[in-house]
């Protein structure tokens, strides 16, 4: 796969230009009241972010010009679902959306397929692994996966291992109308439906009463899937930093959810 080109798709990316802070906020103003024009600005202001992307995936044998293609429908989908409202930067919502529709095309592509049972194993594996993870501040034991699920943890990580690339609950697989379907959306939950859709909105509102850095790491720790590691890389500081806020957000939000 060829990183030095300089024309992709027909887009010269020596020239493509760079948004600061203020002007994404005005175009997405903008965007809100249904201008086109500002849109196509907002898109061109954000195909560096796809060509940042899909340098992970060097090691692919598919065509650069063929990821950029994919990588900008990511990036259209997270423009027409961002929420300005949720006080988070569009760059952090819009990297899983065009990783996921990258990883899915590569799936789609590949000439190894996978069963839907060894499928459906993996996504309930991946769905127990981060309610484990959310309810007890840790990485569960695959040990406990199985226990959770009911499955044995060899074919647990049979199926892990088939999918290759595991996917996050909030990996989005489907957009009509403005309406994003997740992964989570398909998997079902026959315990406690109510009870778990009020805990979701328990935690929505119990992050949104941490800082912003705690926030970010919080998404990115336990809704991406990033390692701390990963995560000091990504904003810049120590991994010691990280687990430090990480264990204050975690208390804050214990504390939040048992008042």
């Amino acid at each position: 796969m060829i990183q030095g080109k300089v024309e992709i798709c027909g887009v010269n990316t020596a020239k493509l230009p760079l948004l600061d802070a203020a002007q994404k906020e005005a175009l997405f103003q903008k965007i809100s009241e249904g201008d086109r024009h500002a849109r196509e600005l907002f898109i061109e202001g954000n195909l560096r972010l796809v060509l940042s992307i899909i340098k992970r995936f060097s090691s692919s044998s598919e065509n650069v010009d063929d990821l950029f293609q994919i990588g900008c429908i990511g990036l259209i989908k997270a423009i027409d679902n961002f929420d300005c409202s949720l006080n988070v930067k569009f760059s952090t919502y819009a990297v899983p959306m065009i990783i996921g529709e990258i990883r899915r095309f590569l799936r789609d592509n590949s000439s190894l397929r996978v069963s839907r049972s060894l499928k459906d194993t993996a996504y309930k594996a991946i769905y127990a692994r981060e309610t484990l993870t959310r309810k007890n501040s840790r990485e569960p034991s695959i040990e406990e996966i199985a226990t959770e699920i009911g499955i044995s943890k060899e074919d647990i990580t049979y199926a892990l291992d088939a999918i290759q690339n595991p996917m996050s609950l909030y990996e989005p697989i489907y957009t009509d109308g403005g309406d994003t379907l997740y992964v989570m959306d398909q998997i079902s939950d026959k315990k406690n439906r109510e009870e778990n859709w009020v805990e979701r909105l328990s935690l929505s509102d119990a992050i949104r009463r941490l800082g912003a850095r705690e926030r970010e790491i919080i998404s990115l720790r336990f809704f991406e899937g990033k390692t701390q590691m990963e995560v000091a890389e990504m904003i810049g500081i120590s991994q010691a930093q990280v687990s430090r806020l990480e264990k204050n957000a975690l208390k804050v939000m214990r504390n939040y959810l048992s008042a």
